[in-house]
């Protein structure tokens, strides 16, 4: 299928779950810079170009199943004939129930039945568009915060910023971070949740980060990790990656992991890398 003209204008189709944060996206990216559409008629998206296509005005278009025409097949078609890069949001099912929970909101697709139902109805609508999507977000862990951050990283058209690197400590026992891009496992080191003086501080703390020194382990690890990584830095930046998640993990969460993940991060910046910490778990009981 050949493309129109228009792929010289950069527009992003903004779609995915009811709940999943396609509203809090489309204000991201109106901060970015794009001139927002939300819940925009399909049939209207040609006109609209035609108007901005001279000024080259970049354009975000929120289509989701409230939206009318809503055609998962002709979207798809769309967003390949005017080159557009189709953005999906997605979100695990217990977190969007809860969420229509503590709106109190209705879900589109189920007016008059339990908001389930509309789940599971709109990710069976859903299920080519998320599959054929150029890029898909799960915001199922991400704060607004978090999801600018991912968004900025993926989005950005400037190819001299440096790599966004997000370094984050978290632990196994709350499960993978979804947006990870590499995993690494810091268990065997040293744990200071054994040392009952030791217990209730962090891996921000330094007689917590003394502890883990003393673990022989611990610097044939990190300089063999930050071998590893390095050169793959590079390679991401080349290859048009523009943000990278590295999740240190360790049973809990708050000591050696955010001890390994605060040394990185260090490092990192001496580097002049761009980089950003989070500690998922750290303050969980």
């Amino acid at each position: 299928m050949t493309k129109t003209d228009t792929n010289t204008q950069d527009i992003i189709i903004v779609t995915g779950l009811s709940g999943a944060g396609l509203s809090s996206a489309l204000k991201i990216l109106e901060d970015l810079g794009y001139e927002v559409f939300d819940n925009f008629p399909v049939s209207l998206i040609d006109p609209l170009l035609k108007e901005t296509q001279k000024d080259k005005q970049k354009l975000a278009i929120g289509i989701d199943t409230r939206t009318r025409g809503f055609e998962p097949d002709n979207i798809i078609e769309k967003s390949k004939t005017i080159g557009a890069t189709l953005l999906f949001l997605n979100a695990d099912e217990q977190i969007l129930q809860k969420r229509f929970t503590e709106t109190r909101r209705k879900h589109p697709l189920a007016t008059d039945r339990p908001v389930s139902a509309g789940i599971r109805k709109e990710l069976e609508i859903l299920h080519l568009l998320r599959k054929e999507a150029n890029l898909v977000i799960d915001t199922t862990e991400l704060s607004i915060h978090d999801l600018r951050r991912v968004l900025e990283g993926h989005l950005t058209q400037d190819q001299q910023r440096s790599l966004s690197v997000t370094i984050m400590s978290f632990g196994f026992k709350y499960g993978i971070p979804r947006e990870a891009d590499i995993v690494m496992d810091v268990r065997f080191l040293r744990n200071p949740h054994w040392d009952e003086k030791l217990k209730p501080l962090t891996g921000q703390n330094p007689k917590v980060g003394t502890y883990i020194e003393e673990d022989e382990s611990l610097k044939p690890f990190l300089e063999n990790f930050q071998n590893l990584i390095e050169p793959l830095l590079s390679r991401y930046t080349n290859e048009g990656k523009n943000y990278l998640t590295i999740a240190i993990g360790c049973t809990g969460g708050k000591h050696r992991s955010v001890y390994v993940v605060e040394t990185l991060s260090k490092w990192l910046k001496q580097k002049n890398e761009n980089t950003h910490i989070k500690h998922r778990d750290m303050d969980r009981s």
